[in-house]
């Protein structure tokens, strides 16, 4: 039987299989990408890969692969490969927006990128999307030819900047419901991008080589971030490629928002330069197969002015099975709040720079949104009378209870059992 939830979207393995024409699933980032390189195979795949979507009723808005990767390919323990569920991508695309350039790193099989093609209506916008892993590359394109969406992928260390291969996709013309794409050895679509998203291994290994205090992208900080905590450096590498009135969205778990040492430096410089603009605690469990609390960090250039807006959704979810999801009312909450960026009781608060000092920097959300529920007063006189009350009620019955223990009538069966009932009342 076929299951379907916000958070999962299954096409089964066997029918991905049967199209793809190999009978083991690892074989498909290979057979995959020798598709895509044929242009009339992958238009016929293409086909029927939107014609088994469509007979499932799952839309272009949703990644194909998400399931079928995740479950069968990816290597969580070694490479901490967290899918972006759903739901948290397309929180971050609305609250991104729209722009006509797009950056993202660690994009994986490209579910952010399609969660803000989709909600933007971003058919206009250029996408430059960065992967890594040579098994979850031809997945990342395919996601992209098959909407039609243009731009450069490249497979590629973000961090280190190290190249091993770049495509460009890009329509024949304006009514190429794919698109084509070509090798590429100018990797730059944009150096600076209007929207940055990114949901980057969480608390990745790294070399931390200390040549890379002289990178434009970390200079500035004079930390770097920890061998074993690769966080804020993605965090900083999005950041370098943000347009100075662009929006950048990222996805890290909450220790970034107050581990010390590197980490503390590189925060406190950020919050200086009025880089963070909203801090959005999600719920637990939001992701599939890790525990690991995470939060939603909203970055801008050039700010004005220093605040920080918070908000804790922590407790707005649908609690599904293998994973919470956040429900679409869940989503509009929290983007109807960011917008108005004002005080909100328990959910909401719009701190000062001020305040974030006599915090040492700290940015731990309950340091900001009180979520904290008094407990009921206990009325001590009134506790007391009910108790008095419920022991007369207790020994009423307890009398109307031995009264009809009288009314009955003794033989040698139940004289016993009466006497012993009896004891257990006048006794006790």
């Amino acid at each position: 039987m076929r299951v379907k939830t916000k958070d999962e979207v299954i096409l089964l393995t066997s029918e991905i299989n049967a199209i793809l024409g190999i009978d083991d699933i690892f074989k498909a980032p290979t057979r995959l990408m020798e598709i895509l390189l044929d242009q009339r195979e992958r238009e016929k795949v293409f086909n029927q890969v939107l014609e088994l979507s469509r007979k499932n009723s799952i839309g272009v808005d949703l990644d194909f692969w998400h399931t079928y990767f995740q479950d069968e390919v990816a290597e969580r323990n070694k490479k901490k490969q967290d899918f972006t569920p759903m739901s948290v991508g397309n929180l971050v695309a609305k609250l991104v927006g729209g722009g006509t350039s797009y950056f993202e790193p660690a994009a994986g099989t490209g579910g952010m990128m399609i969660a803000h093609w989709h909600q933007n209506e971003a058919k206009n916008t250029l996408y430059y999307v960065e992967e890594l892993s040579e098994r979850t590359f031809p997945f990342l394109l395919f996601n992209m030819m098959i909407r039609g969406i243009e731009g450069v992928a490249v497979r590629c260390d973000s961090l280190t900047g190290e190249v091993h291969e770049a495509f460009r996709a890009e329509k024949q013309n304006r009514d190429c419901e794919f698109s084509g794409f070509e090798p590429k050895s100018d990797t730059q679509l944009k150096r600076y991008s209007d929207i940055v998203m990114m949901n980057p291994p969480f608390s990745a290994n790294w070399s931390a080589d200390s040549k890379f205090l002289s990178d434009p992208r970390f200079e500035r900080f004079g930390k770097l971030a920890p061998k074993s905590k690769a966080d804020f450096s993605f965090l900083l590498h999005g950041f370098y490629h943000l347009k100075d009135n662009g929006t950048m969205g990222i996805v890290l778990p909450h220790g970034v928002l107050f581990r010390g040492a590197s980490e503390g430096v590189i925060r406190k410089t950020l919050l200086e330069m009025g880089a963070i603009y909203a801090v959005i605690g999600l719920p637990p469990n939001i992701f599939y197969g890790t525990s690991i609390p995470t939060v939603v960090l909203i970055l801008k250039k050039n700010r004005t002015t220093r605040d920080v807006f918070f908000i804790d959704a922590s407790k707005d979810f649908e609690k599904q099975k293998n994973q919470n999801s956040l429900r679409p009312s869940d989503i509009h909450k929290i983007v109807d709040a960011y917008k108005a960026r004002e005080n909100i009781e328990k959910y909401a608060h719009l701190a000062s720079f001020d305040k974030i000092v006599s915090n040492d920097y700290n940015l731990n959300i309950p340091r900001y949104v009180d979520t904290f529920e008094e407990e009921e007063q206990i009325d001590i006189v009134a506790l007391s009378c009910e108790i008095t009350d419920l022991n007369l009620q207790i020994k009423q019955k307890e009398t109307e209870f031995l009264g009809l223990l009288d009314e009955l009538a003794v033989t040698d069966e139940t004289k016993e059992l009466i006497t012993a009932t009896k004891r257990i009342f006048y006794e006790g």
